[in-house]
C-alpha cells in the first residue's frame, strides 16, 4: 500500500490568531501549492487537518464550549463554533483545490462521538473510501458531542491520532509557525522521546493568543502517546518556504521529531 502521512496546519499558521475570523491567505495558498507539487512529485496517500486559530476559538472561549453543556447559552455555542470552524476549513479546501488537488471537507462534528474530549466513536470508512479513489481528506479541528459533559473541543492532534490509528499511518507532521519545540534558550530541542519529556517539558509554552486546545504542552503530550505504537511525527515551521514540501518528500531532519 502507498504511504499514508497525516498533516496537521496549525490554527497560528493559517490564521492571525491576534485579530478574530482572520485567515493568512497567501500563506494558505503557499502551502496548498507545496502539498500539491510534493503529490506530483511523489506518490502518497494524504489527509490534511488544521486548528481553528482566530475563528472557533473565539466562540469556544466565549460560550466555554470545552466545558460542556454548562447553561442555557452552550447549544448557541455548539452551532456557533461549528460554524466558524467550518468556514476557515472551506478557505482550505478552496486553496487546495485551486493548487490542483481533489479535497473534500471532512466535518467530525455530524460523524464523531468523544468522551471527555477523547474521541470514542468515528467510522472512517468514508475516508479510506475517499483515499482509495485518490481524493485528500480535510477535516478539521471542532465541537464534538460528549458522553460525559454533553460537548466539547476535539483538537486536530486528536482527530489525527485517532485517524493514525484507524487507517494505519505511520507519521503525523504537525506544521506550525515556530521551528519546533525550543528550550529555555529559544534553540531547537531536535528529538523527543518518552525518556527525555519530563525534563523537556518546563520548556513548553502554550500558543500565543486563545487556545482552547491546549498550545505545544497539548500537542507534544499527544503526540507521545502514539509513539509507542510505531506512529512517529515531526513539529516543523510551516511558515517557512519549501518546509512542508521537503517534509512530504521525506526528510524528517526539519524542526523537532517525537520518536521512541
Amino acid at each position: 500500500m502507498k504511504e499514508l502521512i497525516l498533516l496537521k496546519l496549525g490554527g497560528s499558521l493559517i490564521t492571525d490568531k491576534t485579530k478574530p475570523y482572520t485567515a493568512r491567505l497567501e500563506t494558505i495558498k503557499r502551502i496548498a501549492k507545496e502539498i500539491h507539487e510534493a503529490r506530483k512529485e511523489k506518490d502518497f496517500m494524504l489527509i490534511i487537518g488544521h486548528g481553528g486559530g482566530s475563528f472557533p476559538h473565539q466562540s469556544a472561549t466565549k460560550y466555554q464550549t470545552q466545558r460542556g453543556l454548562i447553561n442555557e447559552k452552550s447549544i448557541e455555542g455548539i452551532a456557533r463554533v461549528q460554524n466558524d470552524a467550518a468556514a476557515l476549513n472551506r478557505i482550505v479546501v478552496n486553496a487546495l483545490i485551486d493548487a490542483g488537488e481533489n479535497a473534500i471537507s471532512v466535518q467530525p462534528s455530524s460523524s464523531a462521538i468523544s468522551e471527555n474530549s477523547r474521541i470514542k466513536k468515528w467510522d472512517v470508512e468514508p475516508l479510506k473510501n475517499f483515499l482509495k479513489i485518490g481524493m485528500l481528506p480535510v477535516p478539521y479541528g471542532d465541537v464534538c458531542l460528549d458522553k460525559k459533559q454533553g460537548c466539547c473541543i476535539i483538537s486536530t492532534e486528536e482527530i489525527l491520532t485517532f485517524l493514525a490509528k484507524g487507517l494505519g499511518a505511520k507519521r503525523i507532521i504537525l506544521a506550525g509557525k515556530v521551528d519546533g519545540v525550543l528550550d529555555a534558550d529559544g534553540r531547537l530541542i531536535k528529538k523527543i522521546t518518552p525518556s527525555n519529556i519530563s525534563e523537556i517539558k518546563k520548556y513548553l509554552k502554550g500558543s500565543d493568543g486563545a487556545d482552547a486546545t491546549g498550545g505545544m504542552i497539548h500537542k507534544v503530550e499527544r503526540m507521545l502517546e502514539f509513539t509507542k505504537k510505531g506512529i512517529s511525527s515531526e513539529i516543523i515551521n510551516g511558515n517557512v518556504s519549501g518546509n512542508i514540501k521537503r517534509a512530504l518528500l521525506g526528510d524528517r531532519s526539519i524542526g523537532t521529531s517525537l520518536t521512541t
